[in-house]
């Protein structure tokens, strides 16, 4: 009795499907704590006699500029959900089910320097290309028997944009740095170690097939958004991330090109509101076709050079 006693307190999930489940349990449960704690710190930092934490929020969600320090407010919100939704769940798995180092998420300590410039370009490069997703995705239009859901999927689409647009109507270099914190780090760090870090790797070793475990995270990372008119793009940027992980096995590398991705667009917003620059980051239309092409071609002679790196035993183990 006493061994079957023990066995009990350091069993772990029988297989990699049972891991799976449990993590998505970590996310759901680190969602709804995120939730619950956003609410709590919203309720005693803005609520007031006349006005419910309720409404805030409808506000918030709505038309976040009714809301006395809505940009704050929003900071918060995001901030809290993200890290408890992503971040937390992540290494909660990987010390507790996987029990293994934070350390050994990435199996590459040491890329050259090369990989790090090269990654951090490529997020640059690559933006023509994904600007004709974008277009695609943003002109997507369904058949007439699911105009209801398309009403929908526009109007979740519309509310994302009034949030997102007063989110980066800021002109002070201190809200700058806050949303670079909020917006970039967190996600960059979160959803990398969730989606990079230990999804993909789980899939990788279930099917054996780091390819197919590179689309299947990225699709998820992209769905989990809620961003149906942004879905291509967002997938395509996570197997961007995702072969940057595969080709380098470095996790940081791949939080690098995430936050390069996500800060770029802050500073160009930040810079265009101070009427630095004209450059509107946000337009949905298509580049030139010929930068396009040029962008694609680039892209991938960078892609291909990572993997030679890698291949040559420069960059990683032999995945």
């Amino acid at each position: 009795m006493q061994n079957s006693n023990q066995d009990l307190v350091v069993s772990r999930p029988p297989t990699a499907w049972g891991s799976l489940l449990v993590l998505t349990g970590f996310v759901l449960i680190g969602m709804a704590v995120g939730n619950i704690l956003a609410v709590a710190v919203l309720a005693l930092l803005f609520s007031s006699h006349q006005e419910s934490v309720t409404v805030i929020l409808n506000h918030l969600i709505t038309n976040p500029a009714q809301v006395p320090n809505g940009w704050n407010a929003l900071m918060i919100l995001q901030g809290t959900v993200h890290f408890f939704s992503y971040l937390l769940p992540s290494l909660l798995f990987w010390l507790y089910i996987e029990r293994k180092p934070v350390s050994d998420i990435s199996p590459t300590k040491n890329p050259p320097a090369i990989i790090w410039a090269l990654a951090f370009m490529l997020v640059l490069v690559f933006i023509p290309v994904n600007s004709l997703f974008i277009d695609l995705n943003a002109s997507m239009k369904l058949p007439d028997a699911l105009s209801g859901l398309e009403r929908w999927m526009r109007h979740k689409e519309d509310q994302l944009s009034v949030m997102t647009e007063f989110i980066t109507n800021y002109k002070s270099f201190s809200q700058l740095l806050i949303a670079l914190f909020v917006v970039t780090l967190l996600p960059a760090l979160g959803e990398e170690a969730l989606f990079r870090g230990v999804l993909q790797t789980k899939i990788q070793r279930l099917t054996g097939n780091g390819h197919l475990a590179i689309w299947v995270s990225a699709a998820i990372f992209s769905a989990i958004h809620f961003q149906f008119y942004g879905f291509l793009p967002r997938m395509l940027l996570g197997a961007l991330f995702g072969y940057l992980f595969y080709w380098t096995g470095n996790f940081w590398v791949a939080v690098l090109a995430h936050f390069v991705n996500n800060g770029f667009v802050l500073v160009m917003m930040y810079l265009r509101n101070l009427g630095i620059i004209k450059i509107d980051i946000e337009e949905t239309k298509s580049m030139p076709i010929l930068l396009i092409a040029l962008s694609f071609f680039m892209s991938m002679a960078i892609l291909r050079f990572i993997r030679q790196v890698n291949a040559s035993g420069q960059g990683t183990v032999q995945r």
